[in-house]
């Protein structure tokens, strides 16, 4: 075989390759927004207004670089970053006035991400509660104070038990009290599990009350899986397009001996895989900070125990910092949970992401180079909400091209997407013709370049649950300094 024939392989094996690496149009791309001990926000702590431009500084980079999703943490260890009549507020936020002219960390968080088309989740910690020094910080609003019989000490650190089913009633009472007041997207539960510890945990009493013939396992495991239950249940009779997730531990079980000591069903007693095959989870997030074959394996495990439901690997992009990982570590991730279908990504956490540790934000912009949709949640609502119509498309004075639609639809939480294309040959499903997605208001605007070109616009409505309509009718224009 000559040279050139050799060259004309390679050439096509790469066009080949290029082409199956199209981006998906619908895909999840999350970052975990720590707030507890302000890792990724609040790092100023003198004045509110720092705080709040801090946060924003934050959000417009997450929008600049197409991710439409943002866990953020509003419950720390038993101290939240919300006004709550439950748990004190954190003493790292600066919440200067009183009553309505509180700041309100989730409040805030949840208008500039919808402002930006970024989805907000509440993420919340589940049973863990802090050490002594940090415990006593919190005085008489602390739950190890006000109701002292649902927690127990284990090995210096408090925890609330999982044991005691009135453990749920007051975690459910955090649920309802986030759900009700705020306009959350999801409800994403964190350490949702039972500590590290061999089966040590005090809860022999409990067990020997509520156990019924199980192992302590199996009773360990039911009691996660009944708060999930409670917790879905509860989430969905308030607001049922509030997506409910978690984040399990990166590896379900054990697999061909590998991953033994540290997995979500048999160490901390988390049956993850059940919760979706019973349908009390909308998706799941898996702390997968592995890479090589204690990654592979273990997410088309969970590929496999999804349920066809959501399914978002969460990609440790701090271990580029901690473990000395190479940025190909974390690509090779993101090419492998695309190629098997998974429904995006979540990186832990936002500031190892947007500092660009290794490099790691200027690889994502060649992946995320489009805006991308949210998967539907169609085991909650099918529907397809009706299209927009009535488009207009204009350069105003300034050289701002606007685009102004109207809409039938009277959900509040509808979002609008915009595509645009050369031509009429158009498919919302192809990333290249997305240029906004989210967008809360019948309206979009940019600053198009005067290239002599012809675009088509398109509209659609997405639903509280993803369901996204038909095409609207297109709008033409053709930017150019020629008025035509």
């Amino acid at each position: 075989m000559n040279k050139i024939s050799i060259l004309l392989i390679l050439l096509f094996c790469s066009f080949i390759s290029a082409f199956s690496n199209e981006p998906p149009a619908t895909e999840i791309r999350a970052v975990w927004l720590t707030t507890n001990y302000g890792l990724d926000w609040p790092r100023n702590r003198s004045s509110q207004e720092f705080q709040k431009r801090e946060l924003i500084t934050i959000l417009d980079s997450l929008k600049k670089h197409n991710f439409n999703t943002v866990l953020f943490q509003v419950r720390a260890r038993g101290e939240v970053f919300y006004i709550s009549d439950i748990e004190p507020l954190s003493s790292i936020i600066v919440s200067s006035g009183y009553g309505n002219d509180r700041f309100d960390p989730l409040t805030f968080a949840i208008e500039e991400s919808h402002k930006r088309g970024l989805e907000c989740h509440a993420w919340l910690v589940t049973y863990p509660l802090g050490a002594d020094k940090h415990v006593r910080s919190l005085g008489s609003k602390s739950i190890t104070k006000k109701d002292p019989t649902i927690t127990k000490k284990f090995k210096g650190e408090w925890f609330l038990d999982p044991g005691n089913p009135r453990t749920d009633d007051y975690l459910l009472t955090i649920v309802k009290e986030i759900v009700t007041k705020y306009d959350v997207d999801g409800i994403h539960m964190d350490y949702i599990r039972y500590p590290d510890n061999r089966g040590q945990f005090p809860d022999d009493g409990l067990y020997r009350t509520h156990g019924k013939g199980k192992s302590k396992s199996d009773w360990r495991r039911d009691n996660i899986t009944r708060f999930v239950g409670k917790l879905y249940k509860t989430v969905k009779e308030i607001k049922p397009w509030v997506q409910v997730s978690s984040a399990p531990l990166g590896r379900y079980r054990t697999l061909n001996e590998r991953g033994r000591g540290w997995t979500a069903h048999e160490t901390v007693f988390q049956d993850a895989g059940k919760w979706m095959e019973l349908g009390i989870h909308d998706a799941l997030y898996p702390m997968m900070y592995y890479k090589d074959e204690l990654f592979y394996p273990y997410l088309d495990d969970w590929m496999v125990n999804s349920n066809n439901r959501i399914l978002v690997p969460g990609l440790g992009a701090y271990q580029m910092i901690e473990l000395k990982w190479l940025l190909k570590d974390i690509t090779d991730q993101i090419d492998y949970s695309r190629e098997n279908n998974t429904h995006g990504q979540a990186y832990f956490r936002a500031e190892n992401v947007l500092s660009n540790t290794k490099g790691v934000l200027n690889s994502l912009i060649k992946y995320y180079q489009h805006p991308a949709k949210l998967p539907p949640m169609a085991w909650l609502s099918d529907s397809i909400p009706d299209k927009p119509h009535s488009i207009s498309a204009e350069r105003n004075e300034d050289g701002l091209f606007e685009l102004r639609w109207d809409s039938n639809n009277k959900d509040s939480r509808i979002t609008y997407n915009v595509y645009r294309s050369e031509t009429d040959d158009f498919s919302k499903d192809n990333a290249h013709y997305i240029i906004a997605t989210g967008l809360k208001e019948p309206y979009y605007s940019y600053y198009a370049v005067n290239n002599d070109l012809a675009y088509f616009y398109y509209i659609t409505v997405s639903d509280s649950y993803h369901n996204e309509s038909d095409v609207s009718s297109p709008a033409f224009f053709y930017h150019s300094e020629t008025v035509k």
